[in-house]
């Protein structure tokens, strides 16, 4: 006689990849730096000006899917996202997640080898503010090469009060931006930048 299964509960996959995560940030305290996964209100701010028209999406560390799972609700197809993360443990969650997605074993410094054309938007889960001015500038420098004319590069911080690139990296790529408001149910509290190249900024 076959014992009777039941479907797992979202909450109980919840706790698997918050497991994960943390079992990851323990193993790696240098390469996860979050305290925690993006809650789902930071993901459905991050992914707020995505849409089937934005073209290709990027997204860099992608860490256990939560705002992957934001960018393919809205609308974008999985086979016009690719996800650049190099944590093994991750990554193979990740393929196994989200079929028809690539998954790039790739340092977000080569953003530009994501194969994909059209590329509306980059979206960074990366603690971009952590990184030495050079790398920030490497890794922002090569989306805006790779992101079509009137996309978007979108990032998120903790320290709301200063735009998450630092300010020669912005200066030096023309960058705009606006910020939305806190995002108070995520720990810890955060704001999410959206940047822009003007027209007449050129090519990075």
């Amino acid at each position: 006689m076959k014992t009777a299964t039941h479907p797992r509960h979202p909450h109980d996959r919840a706790r698997n990849y918050i497991g994960l995560f943390l079992g990851q940030m323990l193993q790696r305290p240098g390469r996860v730096a979050a305290v925690s996964p993006s809650s789902a209100a930071l993901a459905r701010a991050m992914t707020a000006g995505l849409g089937p028209e934005t073209g290709a999406v990027v997204e860099l560390g992608s860490g256990t899917g939560k705002i992957t799972e934001a960018i393919l609700a809205r609308g974008v197809a999985p086979e016009r996202l690719a996800l650049f993360e190099t944590n093994r443990a991750f990554a193979n969650l990740l393929r196994l997640r989200f079929p028809g997605v690539q998954v790039l074993r790739l340092d977000a410094r080569e953003v530009e080898k994501a194969p994909l054309e059209e590329v509306g938007a980059v979206i960074s889960g990366l603690p971009l503010l952590s990184f030495p001015t050079p790398v920030q500038r490497q890794i922002v420098e090569g989306a805006f090469r790779l992101i079509r004319p009137g996309g978007i590069f979108v990032q998120f911080t903790y320290h709301g009060w200063r735009p998450p690139v630092d300010r020669p990296v912005r200066e030096g790529l023309r960058l705009e931006w606006d910020a939305s408001r806190w995002i108070l149910c995520n720990l810890p509290p955060a704001r999410v930048y959206t940047f822009r190249r003007p027209a007449s900024a050129g090519s990075a």
